[in-house]
C-alpha cells in the first residue's frame, strides 16, 4: 500500500511513517518544512503534491494543533485546519486516492456533563475553543466529501496522546521538562498550570497504529474516536513524573499557565474502534510517561 501523510514532520507524522514503513507501506512525507514546501492552504500546491504522489491512502495530520494558542491566532487557525482540510479534501477526490483518514480530536466535543461520559462518537460536539470549532468544521468537510463526493473519508478523532519527541508546548513534555530543568537547577518545586483537567492519554505509538488499522479496516463515512477509555487528572500525571524525579519536588499553580477556558472532562469510548479493527492500546501510561521523562533528559 502506498501511503502520502501530510504534516509528516509534526510529532505523530514521523511516528506514522515509520509504522508504515515497518508493514510494508510506501510512504511519501509531505510538510511545510519539508525539502519540496507543501502548504496545506495553497489549493495548487495540494493538488500537485497529491498528484505526483498517487498515494493509495492519505493520512491528513497537518493542522495547528495547539488549543490555547489557537486564541491568539484564530483566523489562522481556521484556515490552516478548515481550508487546508478542504484542499486536501478536493485533491484527493480529483486524484481518486482510494482511502483518506482525516485526523480530528476530542476537543470537538467540548463541554460535557459528567454524566455523558465516556463519549461515544453520537455524542453532540459543542467545541469550546477555536481549535475544537477548527475540528469540527474539518470533520464535518469530510463527512461531506464522502455523502455528496463519494470519497472513501474516515474521520478519526484522538483523544489526548503523547510520547518521547513531543513539544514541551504540550503538558506532560513541559511537565517533564521543568522536572529535568529543577533536578539540574536544584530547585524544590516546579510551575504548573490548572491540575483540576481529566484527559484521556493514549501513547502515540498505538494511535499510530489506530490510524493504519483504519485505513485498512475503517469503514468510510463513519467517526471513530481513538482513546484508551480510562481518565486520569493532570494533577496524577504530575505526580507519577514526580515519582520518577531524582529528588522531592513541590508543584506551584502559576495562573499565567491556566488556560481562560478548559474542558474539565475528556473521557471517550472506542467500542467502535474495536469492533471494527480490533484495536487495543498496548503501552501503559507508566510507560510513556517514563519514556517521555528519559528524553527530557537527554542532552
Amino acid at each position: 500500500m502506498k501511503a502520502a501523510i501530510t504534516g509528516a514532520r509534526g510529532f505523530v507524522g514521523p511516528y506514522l511513517a515509520s509504522h508504515l514503513e515497518a508493514m510494508g507501506d510506501g510512504v511519501v512525507r509531505l510538510d511545510r518544512s519539508g525539502p519540496e514546501r507543501f502548504d496545506v492552504t495553497d489549493p495548487e500546491s495540494v493538488r500537485g503534491a497529491i498528484d505526483a504522489a498517487r498515494p493509495d491512502v492519505l493520512y491528513h495530520l497537518a493542522a495547528l494543533s495547539h488549543v490555547g494558542r489557537s486564541w491568539d491566532a484564530p483566523n489562522l487557525t481556521i484556515r490552516v485546519n478548515v481550508e487546508g482540510t478542504l484542499n486536501v479534501l478536493r485533491a484527493c477526490s480529483d486524484a481518486g486516492v482510494q482511502r483518506v483518514i482525516v485526523v480530528g480530536s476530542a476537543e470537538q466535543y467540548g463541554r460535557v456533563a459528567p454524566d455523558d461520559l465516556p463519549l461515544g462518537e453520537d455524542a453532540p460536539m459543542r467545541p469550546m475553543t477555536p481549535y475544537g470549532a477548527s475540528k469540527v468544521a474539518a470533520d464535518f468537510l469530510a463527512l461531506q466529501a464522502f455523502l455528496g463526493d463519494g470519497l472513501p473519508a474516515v474521520r478519526a478523532r484522538p483523544f489526548s496522546h503523547t510520547g518521547p519527541g513531543q513539544t514541551d508546548r504540550f503538558v506532560i513534555p513541559a511537565l517533564a521538562a521543568r522536572i529535568v530543568q529543577a533536578e539540574r537547577a536544584g530547585a524544590d518545586e516546579i510551575i504548573v498550570g490548572s491540575l483540576d483537567p481529566v484527559r484521556d492519554i493514549t501513547d502515540v505509538r498505538d494511535v499510530v497504529r489506530a490510524y493504519r488499522m483504519l485505513a485498512v479496516d475503517g469503514v468510510p463515512g463513519e467517526a471513530y474516536n481513538v482513546c484508551s477509555g480510562t481518565g486520569v487528572a493532570i494533577s496524577e500525571v504530575a505526580e507519577r513524573l514526580l515519582a520518577h524525579s531524582s529528588r522531592p519536588l513541590a508543584l506551584r499553580v502559576d495562573p499565567d499557565l491556566v488556560r481562560p477556558v478548559e474542558v474539565p472532562r475528556l473521557i471517550g469510548d472506542a467500542a467502535r474502534l474495536r469492533e471494527h479493527t480490533g484495536w487495543q492500546p498496548e503501552i501503559p501510561l507508566d510507560q510513556t510517561l517514563a519514556d517521555v521523562l528519559a528524553t527530557a533528559r537527554q542532552p
